[in-house]
This record gives structure tokens, C-alpha cells and sequence, in this order.
């Protein structure tokens, strides 16, 4: 009775065992299957493996810092004195300044200082916790703005530029990576020789002088730059500086200046402007040295440096801001032009003296009326002595009554009488009188008046804004 089952149960073992072997390989298949799969994918199980750790860590981190425990939509010591808050910038860059809009764009590291006890915790070490952007997305952090800003934002490459780091005894250290364009006003009345001071400003956007009080962590110190190359202007000096804002609305905060100051390098526009002005001046004084009669000549002389002028003026104009007051480049140019357009008028007035002048001496002459004056007109439309032969033309013969009128005006030129007046004529009507009579004196006073003139206009301007 007691075989039977013995051998049933060998029957069983005997029938279970292949079973059991196959799956055993097939569990040790799958298991090698995963294992290659695994190194497959890796990536994906080491992001899930990471996100997930990460998300453990950051939940251990809100449990040391006991974060679900307080309410951070409050400031720390809610309802008492002001929170200090000290402030720390490094200027990374000065990227772009912009006269036409009058702003600057900088880059630069933004760090805040203050203490919640809320956030303290236990270290056996006494170490700081460091934490990204996360976290202070869950925290109470100072609402600092820049006043007077256009455009500003926060580095995200690769991550948000954002760090938080966390001592046991509650101290923060909130630092941010932060580019800004704003406001700067500046005064162009003595472009380009001018010197520039902009600022930038930070103030609490919602916290008062009652609820927060900005100030410099290490006063003066507390402003670090890097060395900052700019291709138009020299930094002459960086310094931090304080001060308090009132609205009437809502009260006074504290505000933070960040203030540079900026001297505009002057050879650019030695280079582009002024030289350039300059050899057009002189080129002007050129037709002063080419003979009056060559009209084609002085005249297309004059006319090109003064639509030159025009063209440099115009160009100067485009790149910088329509403001209501003049300009130290425009002083300059318009003074400039105004020298080269009295050496053409210079010129026209030489033409017109010289015509007026031998016309007087036709009429002098005594030209018949049978003459035809044009054959005398020069190709630039002016009468000229060599063109004229004056000595083909007859004499007046004498007659009595010509002597007896010569020896009456003789007579009475002999000499005053006692009891008359001598006038005198004024000596700067007959200079005057005398140079309109030789035109061509105007060139020879031109040659000299012109330059000393532009000499000395120069020493003035670059003794007043140099």
C-alpha cells in the first residue's frame, strides 16, 4: 500500500522536473535580456534613475529646511523692524551704449545677503547647502528691481543662472545672472568731447523703508568689475552710492546707484569728422591761387567742397539723437562750412569788381558807338584789359573852348582860400574805394585772412571743449 504512492510521487518529480528546468532558463533568459536592454537604453534609466533621485533630494532638502512648515509668501520677521538686505554686483560686461536711444546694456552678477530662521537647520559640520532654482521658487527671496529699465533677463544656459545657498544658522546667499538695458540721459552739448554719467538703480519693488532696507554688503568694495574694454568710450570710474526714493502713493524705499562714468575716445572722429572737415577748408582756400579770369575753374572748386560739407554734415546728423540744443560737432562743422562757402562767395565778388573795373575803363576810353563790346567779353563773360586795344581808337583833338575849361579847373584847384574847409575823405572809404578799383587785391588778402582766421576759430573751439 505504501509503494504506490512512493512511486507516484517519483512519477511526479520525474515529469516536474523538465518543467522546472525550462523555467528556470527562461527567467534566467529574461533576466539577461533585461541586462542587455538596460545597456541599451541606459540613458533613459539613468534619466529616470536621476530625475527621481533628484526629486527625493529635493524633497529631503524641503525637509531639512522644514519649508512646508512656514508660510514664505511673508518676509522674515513679518510684523517687526525692516529686513536687511545687503547687496553685492560684479560687472561682468558693458555690452553695447547706444546714443541714439540713450541707454547701455550691461551683464552682471546680482548677489543678495540677508537672514530667515526659517530656513535654518542642524549640521554637525556647520556647512552651507547649495541649491539651484528649484528651490527658490518655494522661499521667500528680496523683490529687487532695476529702475528705469527697457529690457532685462536672467541666463538660462543651460540652466537657469540662479544659486541658492543655505547656512545652518539661517544666513542666504541668493546670487543671479542678470542682463539689463536701461535709461541713461545724457547731455550731447559738447559731442563728442563729452563725458558721460549714467547709473543703474535698484530698489525694492514692494517692500518700503518700514518692511526692507537695501544697503551695501561691503560699502564701497561691494561693486567688483572686471576688465571692461569698451571701442568708443574709457571708464574713468566705477562707484556705488545710496540714496532713498518717495512716491507719493506708497512711501520711500531705499534705492542702490551703480555709477560709472564714461569719457568718449576722440580719434574716431578725428578721423571721421574733423580731418576730413579740415582739408575741405583748405581745398576751399585753393581758388584763392588760380587766376580770377578762370571762372569754370574756381567756381566748380567751390561748388564741390560745399556739397562735400553738406554731405559730412548730413552724416554726423544721421547717427546721433534729434536733440533741440546744438552740438559741439556742429558748431565745428557748421563753422566750417560757413568758411567754405564765403571763399565762393569770396570769388563773386571778385568777378563782379573785376567786371565793374573795365567796364570803367571802356568808358574811360571813349569807345564810338560803332564798337561791338562783345568782341572784348572773355569766355567767362568778364571784360579784360589785353583784350582791348585801346590805342586804335582816335583822340579827342583840343579846341579852345577844351583849353579854357583846362586852364578854369586849373584855376580854381590853385588852392584854398582863407576861411574855407578842407574835408578830409575817410581813410576806410578810400582803402576800400582802392581795393574795389584792383580786384585782384581780394585774392592776395584772401590767401591770408582765411587761413588766420580758421587758425584762430580752431584755438578757440578746442581750447573751450578739449
Amino acid at each position: 500500500m505504501r509503494v504506490a504512492p512512493l512511486a507516484f510521487r517519483l512519477m511526479c518529480l520525474a515529469w516536474l522536473w523538465p518543467v522546472s528546468n525550462h523555467l528556470q532558463n527562461k527567467r534566467r533568459h529574461k533576466e539577461q535580456y533585461g541586462e542587455n536592454t538596460q545597456q541599451k537604453h541606459g540613458g533613459r534609466v539613468d534619466l529616470r534613475m536621476k530625475k527621481d533621485s533628484t526629486k527625493s533630494l529635493l524633497i529631503k532638502s524641503e525637509q531639512l529646511l522644514r519649508i512646508e512648515e512656514h508660510d514664505f509668501a511673508m518676509r522674515p520677521g513679518f510684523g517687526g523692524l525692516a529686513i536687511p538686505v545687503g547687496i553685492d554686483v560684479q560687472v561682468e560686461s558693458i555690452d553695447s551704449i547706444s546714443e541714439v536711444n540713450m541707454d547701455f546694456t550691461m551683464t552682471l552678477y546680482l548677489r543678495h545677503y540677508w537672514q530667515d530662521d526659517r530656513l535654518g537647520f542642524q549640521s554637525g559640520s556647520n556647512k552651507s547647502r547649495t541649491f539651484d532654482a528649484r528651490l527658490v521658487k518655494k522661499i521667500w527671496v528680496p523683490d529687487v528691481f532695476f529702475v528705469h529699465s527697457k529690457r532685462s533677463f536672467i541666463h538660462d544656459t543651460t540652466m537657469e543662472n540662479i544659486m541658492l545657498r543655505v547656512f545652518p544658522n539661517g544666513n542666504i546667499l541668493y546670487s543671479v545672472r542678470i542682463t539689463v538695458t536701461a535709461l541713461c540721459s545724457m547731455d550731447f552739448s559738447s559731442f563728442p568731447l563729452d563725458t558721460q554719467n549714467c547709473s543703474l538703480e535698484l530698489e525694492s519693488y514692494a517692500y518700503n523703508v518700514n518692511d526692507l532696507m537695501l544697503y551695501w554688503k561691503n560699502g564701497n568694495d561691494s561693486l567688483r568689475t572686471d576688465e571692461i574694454v569698451l571701442s568708443q568710450f574709457f571708464i574713468e570710474d566705477f562707484q556705488p552710492s545710496f540714496g532713498l526714493a518717495f512716491y507719493s502713493s506708497t512711501g520711500s524705499y531705499n534705492r542702490l546707484y551703480i555709477n560709472f562714468i564714461l569719457r568718449r575716445h576722440i580719434f574716431f572722429f578725428m578721423l571721421q569728422t574733423y580731418f576730413p572737415t579740415m582739408l575741405m577748408v583748405m581745398l576751399s582756400w585753393v581758388s584763392f591761387w588760380i587766376d580770377r579770369r578762370a571762372v569754370p575753374a574756381r567756381v566748380s572748386l567751390g561748388i564741390t567742397t560745399v556739397l562735400t560739407m553738406s554731405t559730412i554734415i548730413t552724416g554726423v546728423s544721421a547717427s546721433m539723437p534729434q536733440v533741440s540744443y546744438v552740438k559741439a560737432v556742429d558748431i565745428y562743422l557748421w563753422a566750417s562750412f560757413l568758411f567754405v562757402f564765403l571763399s565762393v562767395i569770396e570769388y563773386a565778388a571778385v568777378n563782379y569788381f573785376t567786371t565793374v573795373e573795365e567796364m570803367k575803363k571802356l568808358k574811360r576810353a571813349k569807345i564810338p558807338n560803332s564798337y561791338d563790346a562783345t568782341q572784348a567779353m572773355a569766355f567767362d563773360g568778364c571784360f579784360h584789359d589785353n583784350d582791348i586795344d585801346l590805342t586804335s581808337f582816335p583822340e579827342v583833338s583840343s579846341t579852345p573852348n577844351t583849353e579854357r575849361n583846362t586852364q578854369t579847373r586849373n584855376s580854381t584847384v590853385s588852392g584854398p582860400t582863407e576861411g574855407t574847409r578842407l574835408r578830409r575823405k575817410n581813410p576806410v572809404k578810400q582803402h576800400l574805394s582802392f581795393i574795389m578799383s584792383n580786384s585782384y587785391m581780394i585774392d592776395s588778402y584772401s590767401r591770408v585772412i582765411f587761413p588766420l582766421a580758421y587758425l584762430l576759430f580752431n584755438i578757440i573751439y578746442w581750447s573751450l571743449y578739449a
